[in-house]
Order: structure tokens, then sequence, then C-alpha cells
């Protein structure tokens, strides 16, 4: 046994967690960002001054901002593919509402960051504590219950005993590709200093081993027969891709089948640029030619991806294509009436590919992808060489014009709808007026690709 302090104790336990994934071990928590005050000074901010001078090894970072911390906690995880991430310890009172944001953004982008505010006497001797909310209804209502809703786990450690289980909830979370997200612990002030007699096991090294969880036979099968049937497929690669390790697996998968990719803002880089298949991003920030193949697909091959309001221009985007959703996570697979692969984005794109065998798209569809994606390219390169002196805003007049300025009006670059006559589809300029509303069509399709 070892005498400890709940918060030495934590401290100990955390820098002794790993995570794996095919023989990539990593630091699960391979450092603490916090701001100190009453609530974790005296309990969290000692443990750590002290496993510093005793050598174990979770660094403190001294960080201005609670939410800020949180937010570069989850681009860690990001940059880490999910394998490691950091905690976050802040006071009570206000400091721990500026946890929220961060974390509900965290939970959102199935990313884990790890939580450790303070929190008021779980003996309730000193109340109320500086800045504590005082809730009419119950003594046992902290701010730290704002953090319920956005995290993924939420617990309190009202006694001693109760740190080991939470310890091994928390973790379990974090390394779970289908529950990740934010995971809160929330440490009365007066528990973090209260000494306990721990077994030694609990600060032994613990590795967690991220599963690839592999697609049932018969969903990849069903997946399969809508794909080889199509003619116009568009595959959006989401983080999950990224995340997943599977690049190589989504370039192999494009190639032999002459599947286009277009990318979510957390699958950018899934596909190289440069690569004859890859149309760019989609959606309301997307480039013409992504969004001109994602509007006229008739069947879209969403992996790991969560299907955001911006990737589908507010559900407008993408017609009436079917839907076939590889995602580790059923809730996401599940979107859009799509035909559900859950499983690991790499294992999933493996099976479907075997799956579909010797299939390709038509010859005349590849031609039309690589088309698109040269002028594309091309727009984005005279756009890059530019004279930088014609893209400075002029200087405003002092004389003030008396004719009212002309509405703004947007067009569409649906076929046959193009501003100016174009090599993209040959039609005479016709003109559709729209408004910029994320709800209509022509937002996510606002600049055509021979309009330049």
């Amino acid at each position: 046994m070892r005498r400890l302090t709940v918060a030495q104790a934590l401290v100990a336990f955390l820098a002794r967690q790993w995570s794996e994934r095919d023989g990539r071990r990593r630091r699960l928590i391979p450092a603490c960002f916090g701001i100190f005050g009453h609530g974790n000074v005296a309990g969290l901010g000692e443990a750590l001054a002290g496993a510093a001078a005793a050598g174990v090894d979770l660094p403190y970072r001294l960080c201005r901002n609670e939410q800020g911390m949180v937010h570069t906690a989850a681009a860690y995880a990001r940059m880490t593919d999910r394998l490691s991430t950091l905690a976050c310890t802040t006071s009570i009172g206000p400091g721990a509402t500026n946890l929220v944001t961060g974390a509900a953004g965290a939970t959102i982008n199935r990313l884990p960051v790890l939580l450790l505010p303070g929190d008021i006497f779980a003996t309730r001797a000193a109340n109320p504590v500086l800045q504590e909310l005082e809730d009419t209804r119950s003594y046992d209502v902290s701010v730290t219950d704002a953090l319920r809703p956005v995290s993924r786990y939420w617990d309190r450690i009202n006694r001693p005993e109760q740190l080991p289980a939470a310890l091994l909830a928390a973790m379990r979370v974090l390394t779970d590709p289908v529950e990740t997200g934010a995971v809160t612990l929330a440490l009365p002030q007066d528990v973090q200093a209260e000494a306990y007699d721990w077994p030694e096991e609990l600060f032994a090294d613990r590795v967690w081993h991220v599963p690839r969880p592999r697609p049932d036979e018969g969903a990849v099968q069903r997946a399969a027969r809508i794909v080889t049937a199509a003619h116009r497929p568009v595959l959006v690669a989401g983080g999950g891709v990224i995340y997943s390790g599977a690049p190589d697996t989504l370039r192999h998968f494009a190639e032999r089948h002459g599947v286009p990719v277009v990318e979510t803002q957390a699958g950018k880089g899934a596909l190289p640029h440069d690569h004859p298949l890859a149309a760019g991003a989609v959606g309301v920030t997307g480039t013409a030619a992504a969004n001109e193949l994602a509007a006229n697909a008739d069947v879209v091959i969403g992996v790991g991806t969560r299907y955001s309001d911006f990737t589908t221009a507010s559900g407008t985007l993408f017609g009436d294509a079917r839907f076939v959703n590889l995602n580790i996570t059923g809730f996401d697979a599940a979107k859009l009436s799509g035909v559900q692969v859950v499983g690991d984005a790499r294992e999933s794109l493996t099976a479907l590919s075997a799956a579909c065998a010797d299939w390709a798209t038509p010859a005349a569809y590849r031609s039309t992808v690589a088309d698109l994606g040269a002028r594309w390219a091309a727009v984005v390169d005279r756009a890059r060489h530019a004279d930088p002196q014609a893209r400075r805003p002029r200087r405003r007049s002092s004389a003030r014009s008396t004719t009212p300025p002309a509405p703004a009006t947007w067009w569409s670059a649906r076929p046959g709808r193009c501003p100016v006559t174009c090599t993209s589809c040959g039609a005479a300029p016709t003109p559709r007026p729209t408004t910029s509303s994320t709800a209509t069509r022509a937002w996510a399709t606002r600049s055509p690709v021979g309009s330049g």
C-alpha cells in the first residue's frame, strides 16, 4: 500500500498511462495544463510540484485562459491521431465555466481531453466558498455541473475510495474511438488533500489498446452492391480517415475503383492535394470542382465523417444521391439514411474494396473528374500568382455616390446555369439570382469552375 493524497495519487496514476495501436505506443497524458486558484492550488497544485521534485514525469504548463488550454489539448489530440491528449486543471468558480466551450468542441469533434476542475468542499464545511454558485435547490450543485452535458464522461470524486474506478472509466472513454470526447473529473478541494492508502497496482504502467473493429460482412456486401451500381460516385473523406491511419488505404481504393475524393475540414490531407482524384474540400467552404461532383453524384461514400452542416451545405448539396457510410460510430453511420458499415475506417475501406472486386467507374466519368480537377487547379494557380497590387483594396473616394448600390447576386455552378459561357458546360449565360444563405444550393457551389 502507498499512502498519498487523492491529488498525489491522481498525478502518479496519469504519469503511467499509455495508449497503443498497431504496435505504436504513446504516453496517453504526457503533460498537464493549468491555471491555479482556490479549489486546486493546495491539492493538485502541490501534487504536481511534488511530482516534479520526485522525478514523476507529468510536467505542468502554465496557461493564461481556461478555454484556450482545452482547445490546445484538443488540437494536440488531433495531431496525435487521438492516441494522446493533455490534462487541464482550473480552480472552482467562474474559471471552471470557461472550460465549457472547449469541452463542447472536443466532444462534438470526437477528440479526447481530460478536464480536472476544482470543486466545492465535499464536507461543505466552508460553505459558501469564494465565487461558489449558490443554488437554492441543492447544496450539491456547483459550476462544474455545467460540464455534464458536454462531457462524454463526468464524475465528482466525493470520497477517496471513488477515485480508482473513476480513473479507469475516464481512461476507457479517452481511448475509445467510439465514445471519446471531453472527460471531466471534478475534484472537491478538501478531498484533493485527503490522504488514503492506495494499492500499488494502481500506479503500475497500464496500456490501453485502441481497437480496430472490423465491419460486419453482410453490411459490407450490401454497401458493395450499391457502390458497384453507381455511375457517378464520390467519396467524402472525414477526420476518421486521418485518425485511423487510413490515407494509404483510401488512396488505393480511389485509384483501384476510379472514385474521386472530396474532404471535410477534419479530413484535410486524407489524399494529397495534387492527386488526380483529389477534388479538394466539399460543402460551404469547398472548391467548385468538389461541389460540382458532389451535386451530381448518384452515390456518396462517407468515410469517417459526421456530415456537419458545412459538409452538406445544410443538407442541400448532395441532391438525390444514395449514401454508404463507413464509420466506427453507429450514430454517424446511420445519418442521411445511409447504408451503415460500422467499423474502423481502414478495415472498412479494405473490406469494401475487396467486395467491389474489379469494379471501376466509367472512363468518361474519370475523364470528367480529371478535367474538373485540372481546371480548378488552374484557377488556384492563377490566384496564387496574381499581381499582389491588383488584390489591394481601392482607396474609398471622399465623394459620396447618389446611386444606391446594386443588390449582391450569387450564381450557381450547376450545369446549364453558368453566369458566363464556359468550357464546363458550353451553355449560354443563364443567371439565377439567389441569396447567400447556407440553406441554398448556390451557397455551396458559388464559384463556377469555368467562369474565371
